[in-house]
């Protein structure tokens, strides 16, 4: 997420929490729809998780901070899945080197979790690929909330899909720069 800089050139972009949970054979990545201007709420339906289908292989995506980083990263990861089709952890470490290392990559304010069903990663601007312990992943400006409020659920006979929900859920009755439109997106590993 993009912070005020101090300058005080424009108000510091909030909004949006994704989670990443794998239970029982599935992996569901679900994000909330509010993005927030300062105090102000911009939208409240934004879609921050997508599908992608390079070469005929389903990873789902989700992401936080600026969108139009957001969206050039998940291009320029697309094209390395294209290139290293059915390898997620490749492309994704791939991904994190280019944006580590590159002039203009390495100024996007942006972090993703994705999966392929098999595998599930954060990808940062700090050349981090990150596979998550417990199962269940978070970021964004609920995601603390979201992740403490999914490890809690896990050992539960929620599915994949509720410990998300139902986390989501406790993340946007705390977190101001969270709501409850999800998109959810389910993948079987």
């Amino acid at each position: 997420m993009a912070e005020t800089h101090s300058s005080g050139q424009f108000p510091g972009w909030h909004g949006t929490t994704i989670i990443g949970v794998k239970k029982d054979g599935e992996v569901v990545i679900a994000g909330d729809g509010q993005v927030s201007l300062g105090q102000t709420v911009i939208k409240g339906s934004a879609r921050k998780v997508r599908r992608l289908s390079p070469g005929g292989h389903d990873v789902i995506c989700g992401f936080a901070g600026s969108t139009a980083d957001a969206f050039t990263l998940l291009e320029r990861l697309e094209a390395k899945l294209e290139a290293t089709p059915g390898q997620l952890a490749r492309a994704s470490v791939e991904l994190a080197k280019d944006w580590r290392t590159d002039k203009y990559l390495k100024n996007l304010e942006a972090m993703l979790i994705v999966t392929d069903g098999r595998d599930m990663f954060v990808i940062t601007g700090a050349g981090d690929v990150l596979e998550p312990e417990h199962d269940v992943t978070a970021i964004g400006s609920g995601g603390n909330f979201a992740l403490a409020a999914a490890r809690g659920m896990m050992d539960s006979d929620r599915s994949a899909e509720q410990v998300a929900r139902d986390a989501m859920a406790i993340a946007a009755d705390i977190c101001v720069y969270t709501n409850g439109r999800l998109t959810v997106e389910t993948i079987k590993g």
